[in-house]
């Protein structure tokens, strides 16, 4: 199934529990689409969300509202219903916000091109948390919900760990060789994979973020822009060379490449609410929408649990095999993260 967006795009979201798809775009569109698996996908919302190129899009308030950001340092909510704006804030960064992701039911999170992490309580209708913790851009962000702790990569080839409830930057690895690009947390919490620009995967365990403990280098020269957890043993990546693979981590294999979307770099992978599509979008202006089962068919027995994830039927087997890289020595970046009480009224309506 395939979207011709007619214009580049830079992130794509899922609605949590209806088949909407949001995708932001380089003009500072803002889309929304309806979709279904036996008809042609139809756009419901075509908004000028931003004066600058829309770089990031989430679903927020339980798919409510739109959260879209952009290089113009604003982040602003779209309704979905209406396509109306609900609210606004105009200096959210002093950089070109780059990323957003969900926390909690009633937090966000945001990064920017200058290495700092924001989080917003839609509640106190404020920021409530500030991390100038890296030197460059913030390239992804996950959240571990059990620890609170916000880890994000970045440009600057560094991955850090936030920690909300002490309101500080608990960890920061040491400068890798290139730009880290991507991250996930798997094998329940206790490993955390990075994808890079030279198409290599680093693996820190838990709690020792200071150096990788594995590096993974059959995807490599090819970067590794964009990754999804299937599961807690594989990994979907999509790279600069357009194809999307899956791969197991820990034992480290390429297990298959199960999709093409084009020759051109994938930009973002996300799932559907139900796990039965997986989107993709790329520098082909093209939103491709997979049918998860049907790319999957070939790699293992896959089956769905009652909350629609997927479970594997591998014969994996969950052992450490880390082996310590040989890196470069390289100094070690450190910064303070910082909290500021935000007076901002950007989520007063939502």
């Amino acid at each position: 199934m395939e979207i011709n967006l007619e214009k580049l795009a830079f992130d794509i979201d899922f609605h949590p529990s209806d088949n909407l798809v949001a995708a932001a775009l380089i003009n500072g569109d803002l889309h929304l689409y309806r979709y279904t698996a036996d008809s042609v996908p139809v756009r419901l919302l075509e908004v000028h969300a931003h004066t600058e190129s829309c770089r990031a899009v989430r679903f927020i308030n339980g798919g409510r509202a739109l959260l879209t950001g952009s290089p113009d340092c604003s982040i602003m909510a779209t309704d979905v219903e209406t396509g109306s704006t609900i609210a606004r804030f105009d200096n959210a960064h002093d950089a070109a916000v780059n990323r957003l992701i969900n926390l909690t039911e009633s937090t966000v999170a945001s990064g920017d091109d200058e290495g700092c992490i924001k989080v917003w309580d839609t509640r106190e209708r404020s920021c409530s948390n500030s991390f100038d913790v890296h030197e460059d851009y913030i390239s992804d962000i996950t959240f571990a919900s059990d620890a609170m702790k916000i880890l994000a990569t970045s440009g600057d080839g560094t991955l850090s760990v936030c920690n909300l409830r002490r309101n500080k930057v608990q960890a920061q690895s040491e400068f890798s060789e290139d730009e880290l690009l991507s991250v996930v947390i798997m094998k329940n919490g206790r490993k955390v994979v990075c994808g890079s620009q030279t198409g290599i995967l680093l693996l820190y365990s838990w709690g020792c973020f200071k150096d990788c403990s594995d590096r993974f280098i059959d995807l490599s020269p090819n970067s590794i822009d964009t990754m999804l957890k299937l599961d807690e043993d594989r990994i979907i990546t999509g790279s600069e060379n357009g194809l999307i693979n899956l791969v197991g981590i820990l034992p480290n294999r390429v297990i298959q490449p199960i999709a093409e979307h084009s020759e051109y770099p994938v930009e973002r992978l996300a799932f559907s609410h139900d796990r039965k599509f997986l989107g993709s979008i790329a520098h082909d202006q093209m939103l491709k929408l997979w049918d998860l089962d049907n790319i999957l068919s070939g790699s293992g027995t896959t089956q769905r649990n009652e909350a629609g994830e997927i479970d594997s039927d591998n014969d994996v087997m969950d052992v450490d095999v880390d082996s310590k890289s040989n890196k470069g020595n390289k100094t070690k970046h450190t910064s303070n993260g910082h909290a500021s009480g935000g007076s901002s009224n950007f989520f007063a309506d939502l």
